[in-house]
């Protein structure tokens, strides 16, 4: 599988380690309920998904990245933190 990093062109599946699904962070810094959901709690979902991935044999950039759980085709990849990202 190969994976489009946004600032190294395509590149091996090895390079990269996932990170799980990017979710988007409870507000607020106390312990809640949501927190504990955000962290502990995670779908399985077959088809799309979006996950963080980290280039750590590249770049060293974290990526989210849209990608179908059943065929492991690669929809596309972003910077984690663009605007769009969450």
């Amino acid at each position: 599988m190969r994976i489009p990093c946004p600032l190294c062109g395509m590149r091996d599946l090895r390079e990269f380690s996932v990170r799980g699904a990017a979710l988007p962070e409870p507000g607020g810094a106390e312990w809640s309920a949501a927190w504990d959901d955000y962290l502990h709690t995670r779908d399985n979902p077959a088809g799309a998904s979006r996950e963080f991935w980290y280039h750590g044999q590249g770049c060293g950039a974290w990526l989210v990245v849209t990608r179908d759980t059943v065929s492991h085709e690669i929809a596309g990849a972003q910077l984690a933190g663009a605007e769009d990202a969450s």
